[in-house]
């Protein structure tokens, strides 16, 4: 992979919330630009004037209402030369501030029947714009008309509609930036659970399906097809199994025959035949350890000492009938756990091997959880190190053999989650080491 791929879940979401907001902004300037050019229009009085003329109207010496000139009303008069109100106090008392308009007098006896009004002018200067409201001060609650301070309606339409489209704006916003990515995850839910699934494939879990009930209808031929492919892997797997173990079985049977015969016959032509009888038995014997590890092999704890000896003692009458050494050498005891039969036969692959394409002394050594292999023959090359190891590889296109053996040893390595490697051996041959995973190793007595 060369970089990070991009993110489905985040694509979505990004794009579902700038479309989102592309359409929250285009509908409040839609929603502004509409009262901005309406027909509401005229000029408005701020409502500071009411305000103002609640807190100016006291009573004087004699209990009467009258208007006390505050700096605040003093100020605004300044401002608005045409300044006036009315207001009717809750005892019915009556106190006027300026020359109200004609037009709008005859309203302040009744001034308690409104509850509040904008009356907005149509020409300048426009004295006949006014606001009515009830607000308190002084002398308590009193109903008000008045004319301040003046604007354009337009002025406060586009600010109300902004307050509100903003308002809006960032509810609805708040809303998506929630809701949308709840929405995509459970959306994706069952993309992500089929990922989860899909983790679990390997070597040693098969029959496993992902889930298509829950996914994407996009998604789901996708999802059908890798399962559809899982199950040819599957059937192709089963298949290659019952070819292993058929072709183990069968050779087991002619193996036998064939070593019986070689019993039969006189000493010197039988260790030149037991050999290669020897190697054909645990090439067979192989194949069938690779079965029984992909079917699940039972697990037992496995001192590795004992196990070097044990190979060695069986195939030192053959290696020295055939003019060659082996010796075991225990750097450091170690103790595994894994299928002591294909161990076994993988050591004894490799000591083959090295009798057959290496010299004529072999070293076995424990190293802990580390079984290593070592020759004093040619050596492989080192760009050769990786291709032994591949199935029906040989070195020497004419060897005998058919190219399985340290293939056959590797799985059986791999299955025990261990790995192995070659080098160069300090003498010039070659050193084939299988690494297992180390287990605690039992006290004295207890092995």
């Amino acid at each position: 992979m060369s970089g990070r791929q991009p993110s489905l879940k985040m694509s979505l979401i990004t794009r579902q919330l700038v479309l989102q907001f592309m359409a929250i902004a285009a509908a409040a300037t839609g929603f502004i630009i509409f009262f901005v050019h309406s027909t509401l229009d005229g000029m408005y009085v701020e409502e500071e004037v009411v305000r103002i003329a609640a807190n100016a109207i006291v009573r004087d010496a004699e209990g009467m209402p009258v208007v006390q000139m505050a700096p605040e009303l003093a100020t605004l008069q300044e401002e608005v030369p045409d300044l006036w109100f009315a207001a009717r106090l809750d005892d019915g008392d009556t106190v006027v501030f300026g020359q109200v308009p004609p037009e709008l007098a005859s309203l302040v006896p009744h001034l308690e029947k409104l509850s509040s009004a904008d009356i907005r002018g149509q020409f300048a200067p426009f004295s006949l714009s006014a606001i009515v409201r009830q607000l308190s001060g002084p002398l308590g609650d009193m109903k008000i008309i008045a004319h301040g301070r003046v604007r354009p309606f337009t002025t406060l339409i586009t600010l109300a509609s902004n307050v509100v489209a903003i308002a809006l704006f960032l509810a609805l916003a708040l809303v998506s930036i929630i809701a949308t990515p709840l929405i995509v995850r459970r959306a994706l839910a069952g993309v992500v659970k089929t990922a989860e699934e899909a983790k679990l494939i390997d070597a040693e879990r098969r029959g496993i399906r992902l889930s298509e009930g829950k996914v994407p209808r996009e998604i789901f031929p996708l999802v059908h097809a890798v399962n559809e492919a899982l199950g040819r892997l599957d059937e192709g797997y089963d298949r290659q199994n019952r070819f292993i173990a058929s072709a183990a079985h069968e050779l087991r049977t002619p193996i036998a025959i064939l070593k019986m015969k070689i019993d039969a016959v006189d000493e010197k032509d039988k260790f030149s035949l037991s050999p290669d009888l020897l190697r054909l038995a645990t090439l067979a014997e192989q194949l069938l350890d690779v079965h029984r590890l992909d079917n699940g092999a039972p697990s037992d704890p496995i001192e590795l000492k004992i196990l070097a000896r044990s190979v060695a003692a069986d195939l030192a009458p053959v290696l020295i009938a055939s003019g060659k050494a082996i010796e075991v050498v225990v750097e450091q005891a170690g103790m595994i756990t894994g299928n002591a039969g294909a161990i076994e036969r993988a050591l004894t692959n490799l000591i083959q091997n090295a009798v057959e394409h290496g010299g004529e002394e072999v070293i076995v050594r424990v190293k802990g959880p580390i079984l290593e292999v070592e020759d004093n023959g040619p050596g492989i090359p080192a760009d050769e190190y990786e291709r032994v190891l591949e199935p029906f590889y040989r070195l020497k296109p004419r060897s005998s053999g058919a190219g399985l053996g340290l293939n056959l040893v590797k799985q059986v390595v791999d299955h025990h989650r261990g790995h192995i490697t070659i080098a160069m051996a300090p003498g010039g041959g070659t050193i084939v080491q299988m690494k297992f995973i180390a287990v605690q190793y039992p006290p004295s007595g207890q092995c």
